[in-house]
C-alpha cells in the first residue's frame, strides 16, 4: 500500500522542530504576511531559511501558506516575498488567490504550487483545471466524503496530488470561507485574522424584550449553534489511503508545540502500521486523546458529522510539565519547566519514536546539584533522573483534568 504523506503544522520554530522530530514527512508554515493564521507566531524573513535548512537536514519538506485573499495595497508586496521563499529553498506554496497563483509561477519558479482548501475544490473538473494551469497538488474542500474524493482521484491526472485534512479543528463555514468574524469584530478571516465567533456563546432576544435572553438550546448557559467538532481520522487511515489520498494534513499552526509533537507522533506510527499491513498499536492511537481537543468526529468523510451544541469547551486531561533539553547515557535529563510539579508525582515521559513510559519524579536537583522538591519557575532549568536515556525534545507530562467546567 502506498504510504500517505503526513503534513504537520509549524506555527513557529519550536513547533516546527517538534513536528519534524516526531515524524512529519512535511511541515507547513507561514511568514509574517499572507498566511491564514496571523496569530500563530509565524516566521520572519530571517527565520524562514533556518526553518527550511532544519527541515531539509531531516529529510522533511517545507510548504509555506500564501493563502489569504490579498487586497490591492497588499498584492504589491507579494512578488518580493515570493522571491524570498524561492531563494530560501521552500518546496511548495499553498495558494488560494488566482493573482497570487499567477505571481508565484513568475517569482517562485522552483516552488511547487498547491491549491488551498479556500478554493473549495469539490469536483474532478475543477481539480483538473488547476492542474492544467500548473498546480501540482489540490487541497480538497473539507465538505467532501470519501466516495466523492475517490471519484476525483479516478478522474484526474495521476500526476496531480490530492491532499485533505486529517485531524484538528473544523470550521462551520464552507471550506473555511467565513465573513462572520469580519462582520462582528472587523477581523477578516480571509486575511488570517479570524476571531472564531463560531465558538461564542449565543442566546435569542425578542425585539420587545430587550436585555432578556432566551437559550436557543436547552441549556441555561446559552447555546453553541455554530460550534463544530474536531476532526480525527486516525482510526480510518486505510480508508483514506484506499481512496487515493496522497497527503493528510494535521490542522493546528496556532496550537502548542506539545500538540504538534503528540499528534504528529501518533499519526506517524499509525500510518506506518497501516501501510505495512499491521494492526495499529493502540498505544499510539490513544495519544490523540492526550492533547487538548473538542469532541472528535470524522468530519464529512462518512457523511454529515452533525453539530455539537452542548458547549465549545476543550477536553484537557493532560498537561506538559517540562521539556528534555538533553539527556546523558545514564538517563540524567536536563529539563526546562513548563508547569510546576512535585517530587513524587507520577509522570509520563513521551518523545520521538519511543513508547510513553510512566515514571515517578525523583532525584530532582537545581543546576548546582541541590535537591529541588518542586520546580516552580517557568522556563527554569533543572536535572531529573529518568529510568533510561531519552532523546532531546522529549517531554514530561502528568494527568490532570483542566477541562473548562
Amino acid at each position: 500500500m502506498k504510504k500517505i504523506e503526513l503534513l504537520s503544522p509549524a506555527g513557529d520554530m519550536e513547533r516546527l522542530k517538534m513536528s519534524v522530530l516526531y515524524g512529519a514527512d512535511s511541515v507547513y508554515l507561514a511568514g509574517t504576511d499572507f498566511g491564514m493564521r496571523s496569530f500563530a507566531g509565524n516566521f520572519t524573513p530571517e527565520e524562514i531559511p533556518l526553518a527550511v535548512r532544519f527541515a531539509h537536514e531531516h529529510g522533511v519538506k517545507v510548504h509555506v501558506t500564501v493563502n489569504t485573499m490579498p487586497r490591492n495595497d497588499e498584492i504589491c508586496n507579494l512578488p518580493a516575498y515570493l522571491e524570498q521563499l524561492d531563494d530560501a529553498g521552500v518546496d511548495a506554496l499553498i495558494v488560494a488567490d488566482m493573482g497570487a497563483f499567477t505571481l508565484a509561477k513568475k517569482y517562485a519558479p522552483r516552488c511547487q504550487l498547491h491549491i488551498s482548501t479556500q478554493q473549495s475544490i469539490a469536483n474532478y473538473e475543477c481539480a483538473t483545471a488547476w492542474y492544467d494551469l500548473g498546480a501540482t497538488r489540490v487541497v480538497l474542500a473539507r465538505e467532501l466524503n470519501l466516495k466523492e474524493i475517490a471519484e476525483i482521484r479516478q478522474k484526474t491526472p495521476k500526476e496531480l496530488e490530492i491532499e485533505t485534512f486529517g485531524h484538528g479543528a473544523m470550521c462551520v463555514s464552507y471550506s473555511g470561507r467565513c465573513l462572520l468574524s469580519n462582520y462582528m469584530t472587523g477581523r477578516d478571516s480571509n486575511r488570517g485574522a479570524c476571531a472564531q465567533p463560531c465558538r461564542y456563546q449565543y442566546a435569542l432576544m425578542e425585539e420587545k424584550r430587550p436585555g432578556e435572553y432566551f437559550p436557543v438550546y436547552e441549556d441555561e448557559k446559552g447555546t453553541y449553534i455554530l460550534n463544530s467538532r474536531d476532526m480525527c481520522t486516525i482510526d480510518y487511515l486505510k480508508d483514506l489511503m484506499d481512496a487515493g489520498i496522497d497527503c493528510i494534513k494535521i490542522e493546528g499552526r496556532a496550537k502548542s508545540a506539545y500538540y504538534a509533537a503528540i499528534v504528529t507522533g501518533a499519526y506517524r506510527h499509525c500510518i506506518d502500521d497501516v501501510a505495512a499491513g499491521r494492526e495499529m498499536d493502540p498505544v499510539w492511537r490513544d495519544e490523540v486523546e492526550h492533547v487538548s481537543h473538542r469532541v472528535y468526529s470524522t468530519g464529512f468523510y462518512y457523511g454529515f458529522p452533525g453539530q455539537y451544541t452542548e458547549n465549545s469547551r476543550y477536553l484537557r486531561e493532560w498537561q506538559i510539565c517540562a521539556k528534555v533539553e538533553s539527556c546523558d547515557e545514564n538517563g540524567l535529563a536536563l529539563c526546562s519547566l513548563n508547569n510546576k510539579f512535585c517530587q513524587g508525582d507520577e509522570l509520563e515521559v513521551v518523545g520521538p519514536d519511543f513508547r510513553p513510559m510512566t515514571v515517578t519524579a525523583t532525584n530532582i536537583t537545581d543546576m548546582d546539584g541541590n535537591p529541588l522538591p518542586e520546580p516552580k519557575t517557568p522556563q527554569m532549568q533543572f536535572y531529573m533522573q529518568l529510568p533510561k536515556p531519552v532523546p532531546a525534545m522529549s517531554m514530561l507530562r502528568r494527568s490532570v483534568d483542566l477541562s473548562a467546567k
